[in-house]
């Protein structure tokens, strides 16, 4: 089998959001899809290393809120490079909070989904969860593919992809592309729902990353 197939899968970038107690999290997914209509409702793939991912075992409910082209390499770094046990994400942006309780970020996206679960399968590394749609509101603007090239945070500094242990694509193949290179595009290609940022192993100039060891 040529495993570069797998790489022409489409995916869009989202920030998963769930809340237990006092606390609010969330952090960066890649695979959120509606399966069906009637009931309306959605699928989620979490990385079970995600501190996100017990909040929502143990609340049962979530929200989606779709990230755009607009959106920064900062923010995909605020939801994905460090973990909810051991910081509040919430402290330095802007978010809104919708009716089951839980927040959604209405910058940088083009919209809001609220999800009750319904039920869970163990995927192994993750958790595939299907959730009854509950609630949603639109802030039109394009939606965030991973063909698209999105803005450097700093001018001239280098992409770095970060991927836990756990992901279907060794570790070892994430690479860093300098802001120059005609190839930085961002993506997530070290598996579904993990809360990193990394580029396809299968374009030339790889500069090896480094395993991110603290997940969303």
């Amino acid at each position: 089998m040529d495993k570069k197939a797998m790489y022409n899968l489409t995916y869009g970038l989202f920030i998963l959001t769930a809340k237990e107690g006092d606390k609010d999290n969330g952090c960066i997914v890649n695979t959120v899809s509606q399966v069906t209509t009637e009931p309306n409702r959605i699928v989620v793939a979490v990385n079970k290393k995600n501190y996100t991912h017990d909040m929502i075992v143990r609340t049962g409910v979530f929200n989606v809120s779709i990230l755009t082209e607009k959106s920064k390499f900062d923010t995909y770094k605020h939801w994905g490079f460090q973990s909810g046990a051991d910081v509040d994400k919430t402290e330095t942006v802007i978010y809104q909070r919708a009716e089951n309780g839980v927040i959604y970020i209405a910058e940088e996206t083009n919209a809001f989904l609220s999800a009750k679960v319904v039920s869970s399968t163990d995927l192994g590394t993750h958790t595939l969860f299907l959730a009854d749609v509950t609630d949603g509101a639109v802030f039109p603007a394009p939606s965030l593919c991973f063909d698209w090239h999105p803005p450097m945070s700093e001018e001239g500094k280098t992409r770095t992809g970060y991927c836990p242990d756990t992901a279907p694509i060794p570790s070892q193949t994430r690479v860093a592309i300098p802001a120059h290179h005609p190839d930085n595009i961002a993506d997530n290609s070290c598996g579904t729902g993990c809360a990193e940022i990394s580029f396809p192993p299968v374009w030339k100039s790889f500069v090896p990353a480094q395993v991110n060891p603290h997940p969303a």
